[in-house]
């Protein structure tokens, strides 16, 4: 396999600088593209492991109090943006939409583009979370935030918001949780200790889809993990 043709996209080398690093027979980038999937892989699985042994408890809790909340009427509003506004979906499809157990209510705030870009065009996109949850959010709803960097400001402007309505806040961030981990305000924070942002998606993919599953449990939906 001869030399790759042409300069790469710019950050594909430092991505991937097996690949343009001289030349490089098939064998040695198979090799090196395991190796890396390999690595990658085991700090994921360690990464998950040290979430679940740092706040298994607050998990359980935070779970416990989703419940009450559903239980008694209230709705689950999630948001965050890029990456993390296509988990915010997931959260809402995997509460509204479960493979099993209850079925609860459930919505993403980024869902709708007409709002979002209505919102963003006329009035700025640091309040295009808050301004939903001020028409839709009310006392005893749920609020779940996602964040990479922990420092999106429209995800804090709406944890600012939903606390004024009185709704149960929860985060997840990244790193050492940026600016949600500096809001006295947030009811469980998660925070995810990884400077990848691959890694901490994955990671937080596992956060929320537990604390559906033991939402479940303690709705009585589902047996006990």
């Amino acid at each position: 396999m001869s030399r790759l043709e042409g300069p790469p996209a710019e950050g594909v080398r430092d991505l991937y600088p097996f690949l343009y690093e001289g030349r490089a027979d098939l064998e040695s980038v198979l090799a090196e593209a395991c190796r890396s999937t390999e690595e990658k892989a085991a700090e994921i699985v360690r990464l998950r492991w040290q979430v679940a042994e740092a706040s298994a408890d607050a998990l359980m809790e935070c779970a416990g109090e989703m419940a009450l909340r559903f239980a008694s009427g209230g709705r689950l509003f999630a948001f965050g943006n890029g990456g993390s506004s296509t988990d915010a979906q997931e959260v809402a499809t995997a509460f509204l939409h479960p493979p099993y157990g209850l079925s609860l209510p459930a919505l993403s705030l980024t869902s709708d583009v007409a709002v979002v870009t209505a919102l963003s065009n006329d009035v700025g996109f640091d309040v295009v979370f808050a301004r939903q949850l001020a028409a839709l959010g009310r006392h005893g709803d749920i609020a779940v935030g996602l964040s990479t960097s922990g420092g999106s400001a429209n995800v804090v402007r709406a944890f600012e918001e939903a606390t004024r309505r009185g709704m149960l806040t929860v985060g997840l961030a990244g790193d050492e949780g940026g600016r949600l981990a500096e809001l006295d305000l947030l009811d469980y924070l998660f925070v995810i200790p990884s400077s990848s942002v691959h890694r901490i998606q994955e990671a937080q993919t596992t956060v929320y889809h537990v604390l559906w599953e033991l939402t479940q449990h303690a709705l009585g939906a589902v047996p006990a993990p």
